[in-house]
């Protein structure tokens, strides 16, 4: 097995039902080996194209993160919504909280990251955080 590998997700294979409506999807934790956190990216072929179906994580306990890489994306949250431009990371730390997202134009690209139920455990030393603000 690999110890690291490198791939661009342009050159990687895309996974699709063969359902126009499906963006394209490269599973990144696949195609590079991981398996300790899931990690994808989507990106939409056509703008109000849905990234991601509406779902929770309570069955799973997963803590997800969003981070667009091109575009904007319209993320709905338990009914409220928030616009995601570029370079704009969304986390949602409660498993409960209902999402989706729709792609505000074509060739809008979102990573997506999630891991369950174990905490995970930096091998950062904590006084690298000391004036780092945590969400309340």
């Amino acid at each position: 097995m690999a110890r690291w590998t490198v791939r661009a997700i342009a050159e990687m294979p895309s996974v699709s039902n063969g359902d126009a409506d499906d963006p394209a999807w490269y599973p990144l934790q696949h195609v590079l080996g991981i398996d300790t956190f899931g990690v994808n990216v989507f990106v939409a072929n056509f703008a109000g194209q849905t990234l991601v179906g509406e779902h929770d994580e309570r069955e799973s306990g997963q803590q997800e993160l969003y981070l667009v890489l091109e575009g904007e994306a319209i993320f709905e949250l338990d009914e409220e919504k928030a616009r995601l431009a570029r370079g704009t990371a969304l986390a949602i730390t409660d498993p409960s909280v209902r999402r989706n997202a729709r792609a505000l134009s074509p060739g809008t690209a979102l990573l997506i990251i999630g891991a369950g139920r174990s905490p995970f455990t930096s091998t950062w030393k904590a006084s690298h955080f000391e004036d780092i603000p945590r969400p309340s």
